[in-house]
């Protein structure tokens, strides 16, 4: 029998070694990994990194049984604090968080657009000095077509005692998140966060029940073709946003490319570039998305991977919340491209 050369054993033996640790990288491994620590600080935030995991692996087996399960799919009836008609799936992925969360002992307060006021947590709030904001499910028009859903996620840390239950230490700028992310459920359930050290993604393998490393150090394209807009508003906008959807029209090259579920656009405009856009209207100026919930969040996403995230006149992580479920318009995506929406918004102004 020959003998395999020494050169290739070394190669194959490196190659394995590889595949193994990039196997063994799991999400809270990952987070402690990035802050270089295992102290208090760093093993709560891997902590609460992987109840968030946990809270996607839960969704993503009750989306992946939807169709064949009763009771599931379809409206409750009823109508959330922004005036939107609630489906079960926003129910069950709500009350998905808060269960997980009872049981870290490290979040006082859940805060979500489906809910009207934060959902404390007494037994938590002694030593638990974290809040969780987040958006259970991302574009539930989705749900019952079996397209792309995902879940948005943010942390703080609590700030003063919050003694009459108002928490208005979270009305505060975006750059106050320590942690944010998004879940992404698709032909594979993806995560993707940051805390302040980069964007890295991870998907769920199945066979392991776990959230494998997938990329680190993420950075979305300096430009891209592709544009990402809800193109059936077009007469509800301000005319500079009319005029950029005009120019692209009339440009060689740009690409449409919306679903209808806003992580599903963001994460193609971290990965290929582009800009995604949801702008106030006339009648709405302050836009429709959720600034704590959603737009906050994914700014700091985007940021971290290199891209811009505005309101079309400041950038999102700076502005200052006044209400826990304020909107606010939203360009994200590529610096270049976001730069040449804000051209058509200030040359309107000059």
């Amino acid at each position: 029998m020959a003998k395999v050369p020494e050169s290739l054993e070394s190669v194959s033996s490196e190659v394995v070694d590889k595949a193994l640790d990039r196997d063994c990288t799991t999400l809270s491994r990952h987070v402690l990994q990035q802050l270089h620590s295992f102290s208090p600080e760093a093993q709560d935030l891997s902590a609460l990194m992987n109840r968030i995991a946990l809270a996607g692996k839960l969704i993503a087996r009750r989306l992946s049984r939807a169709g064949l399960m009763e009771g599931v799919l379809g409206f409750t009836g009823e109508v959330n604090v922004q005036g939107e008609s609630v489906k079960k799936m926003d129910v069950y992925a709500n009350d998905v968080f808060i269960s997980v969360f009872k049981q870290s002992g490290l979040v006082c307060r859940l805060a979500s657009e489906e809910m009207e006021n934060p959902y404390y947590i007494p037994e938590n709030c002694p030593i638990g000095r974290y809040t969780l904001l987040y958006d259970p499910i991302d574009g539930s028009s989705n749900t019952d077509t079996n397209l792309s859903l995902g879940s948005i996620f943010s942390i703080r840390q609590q700030e003063g005692n919050d003694l009459n239950g108002e928490a208005a230490d979270l009305l505060a700028a975006g750059r106050n998140q320590i942690a944010a992310g998004y879940i992404l459920y698709g032909p594979s359930t993806m995560l993707v966060y940051t805390i302040g050290k980069g964007v890295h993604s991870f998907t769920l393998d199945p066979s392991l029940g776990e959230f494998i490393l997938t990329e680190e150090n993420i950075r979305i394209p300096d430009h891209s073709s592709i544009y990402s807009v809800n193109e059936g508003n077009f007469w509800q906008w301000d005319e500079p946003i009319r005029e950029y959807v005009r120019y692209v029209h009339r440009t060689e090259g740009y690409t449409a490319r919306y679903s209808g579920a806003m992580v599903s656009d963001i994460h193609r405009i971290l990965l290929q570039g582009g800009v995604f856009l949801y702008p106030g209207t006339l009648s709405k100026p302050e836009g429709k998305l959720r600034l704590l919930y959603e737009s906050a969040p994914l700014a700091f996403v985007i940021e971290q991977a290199g891209g811009r995230a505005t309101t079309g006149h400041m950038e999102i992580l700076d502005v200052v919340a006044k209400q826990l479920h304020q909107r606010t318009p939203l360009i994200i995506g590529s610096p270049k491209d976001v730069a040449k929406v804000e051209s058509f918004i200030n040359n309107s102004h000059s």
